[in-house]
């Protein structure tokens, strides 16, 4: 045995990292080993110490080959599984307490032991502190020789080799045990990690459908709505340019869908594996702008104690949707005009140009062009920006496309709200489609979830989502209302003013929420507006939200 060790390791250590799964490693390694050893069975044991217990998480066994006998150091190195299974479930069959369970004071024993690293042959004198009761599991009989398996975490294993009945193992086996152990710790280190990876990817999974409930979809992806009908040649322009990385402008209404379709050139360019960013330029204070989008040193000014890379460098590989662009300062645009221009920046107080490789979606519901004539807007950066323009459609304007979308809405409202998926009835559409949108699509999407809460998971409430006379409210208002808002000659029977609309439209979101304004689940977050700008819509309104609070 002694002239065939090189090459039975080397055997060894390819099983070791041919095999992803540790069970398969160790039935090849078990059936190589039993053509030189008296080998009948192999364990791999993990410690576990949070549990207080040593778990077996591979089994090898040596299958009797037609020329075998008991005890001769041969079997077939490739063994096949009868009838009953695969190996391993044989060798797990012949376990039946894959499990020891122990108390404290016996795993600092077995903790001990592993530190050590020394190898323990079972009946051998010299045996006393090697806690056998607890590294192997009931009912194991015949000669064994068991060594720790060290992990690179600071966790052990222990590698467990039973002979046959009839036969023993001697010191050559002994020595061929302490070199088999840095394999299998690779192996028992590997698998370890591989459950870990295992774990996380379950617990992202899980986040992942979490996320998926919360806004309502079914995959990851944005979904394009009317993309073969009212949209289909705004989609036709997306499919030109997204292969190329010229610079977008998309103009288009608030609500309309602009980051949808700047997330649609992402999603098809070469750019699709790197990062997507969305600024929103006038939600930016003047005196932050540099800072946010070009980053800034630590030091640079009061409050700066750490160095912070700004929008564009987070987005660099990628795109970076600049919404809101006609908001931009024009001191502001000129240091977005060099980026463009020549690919560098500099962080507020740095003095080190930075390379970024970032291709400009810029969108805006403004008249740019008009800005440039009144000197709002730099023409070389308008120049710049509108290489290639996509202009969105209002809503008001592909009607034929708001049933789609109500039911899209309403499919989406149902798995937020965990309530009954109802659909919109050929009246709901026919109202929706008789309503003017001057909020868009997404004005469309707060009806609908609006419309979903009304009802209760029974139907959808669309008259009195959109606010027509049926609705109590209603009634409510005041005559200063009335008079300062009438309703339109145009418009459907029984439209009432924008603000009760509104006010309605509040009030559901703080009954929805019972009263909570800020948060994850306030009504701010339910509106999709700043917590502020919701507090300043009731004070106009005059909604006491304290009503709503639950006792």
């Amino acid at each position: 045995m002694k002239d065939k060790s090189p090459s039975l390791l080397s055997d060894v250590w390819r099983e070791a990292c041919r095999h992803i799964d540790i069970g398969q490693s160790t039935q090849t390694i078990t059936a190589l080993l039993g053509r030189h050893t008296p080998l009948s069975r192999a364990l791999v044991r993990q410690v576990e110490p949070v549990r207080s217990c040593v778990d077996t998480v591979a089994v090898g066994q040596v299958l009797a080959s037609p020329g075998r006998q008991p005890g001769d150091g041969v079997s077939d190195p490739h063994p096949r599984a009868d009838a009953r299974g695969s190996p391993a479930e044989d060798a797990r069959g012949l376990m039946p307490h894959v499990r020891t369970d122990c108390s404290a004071a016996e795993m600092e024993k077995v903790l001990a032991w592993c530190r050590r690293g020394r190898i323990a042959h079972r009946g051998k004198p010299g045996q006393r502190s090697v806690p056998w009761e607890t590294i192997l599991p009931s009912g194991v009989e015949g000669d064994v020789i068991a060594g720790p398996l060290h992990l690179r975490n600071g966790h052990f294993g222990v590698l467990v080799l039973i002979a046959d009945a009839s036969a023993a193992f001697d010191e050559h086996h002994a020595a061929l045990m302490q070199v088999l152990l840095e394999p299998f710790s690779v192996a028992l280190d590997n698998d370890h990690q591989l459950r870990e990876l295992a774990t996380l990817r379950e617990a992202a999974e899980a986040e992942k459908q979490s996320l998926l409930t919360r806004l309502g979809r079914e995959k990851l992806g944005d979904t394009i709505v009317g993309g073969d009908s009212g949209l289909r040649g705004v989609m036709d322009r997306v499919e030109l340019v997204a292969r190329s990385d010229v610079p977008v402008l998309i103009f288009g209404e608030t609500g309309s869908g602009k980051e949808l379709v700047a997330r649609a050139i992402h999603t098809r360019s070469s750019r699709r594996a790197a990062a997507f960013i969305r600024v929103n330029c006038g939600a930016i204070p003047p005196e932050l702008i540099d800072s946010q989008l070009f980053g800034h040193e630590r030091g640079a000014f009061t409050g700066a104690v750490e160095t912070r890379k700004g929008w564009f460098e987070r987005a660099d590989g990628g795109t970076l949707l600049l919404d809101e662009i006609g908001e931009l300062p024009l001191a502001a645009q000129v240091r977005l005009l060099r980026i463009l221009q020549d690919g560098w920046l500099e962080r507020v107080g740095g003095h080190q140009p930075i390379g970024v490789d970032v291709r400009i979606v810029a969108a805006t519901h403004r008249d740019l062009a008009a800005m440039v004539a009144g000197g709002r807007f730099r023409e070389d950066l308008w120049y710049r920006i509108a290489v290639f323009p996509i202009v969105l459609p209002p809503l008001r304007e592909r009607r034929d496309d708001i049933p789609e979308l109500a039911r899209h809405f309403a499919t989406r409202a149902a798995t937020r709200f965990g309530l009954y998926c109802a659909m919109p009835s050929p009246e709901d559409l026919e109202l929706l489609k008789s309503y003017a949108w001057p909020g868009n699509v997404r004005e469309l999407a707060a009806v609908i979830d609006r419309a979903a809460i009304l009802g209760d998971g029974k139907r959808l409430e669309v008259a009195k989502s959109l606010g027509v006379a049926t609705v109590p409210a209603a009634a409510e208002l005041g005559a200063a209302d009335r008079r300062e808002a009438p309703p339109a000659p145009s418009a459907p029977a029984g439209i009432v003013p924008l603000d009760a609309v509104v006010r309605q439209h509040i009030e559901a979101a703080l009954a929805a929420t019972k009263g909570r304004i800020e948060g994850r689940y306030g009504a701010a977050a339910l509106l999709r507006i700043n917590p502020h700008t919701l507090r300043a819509r009731m004070r106009k309104l005059g909604i006491d939200w304290g009503r709503f609070r639950a006792d």
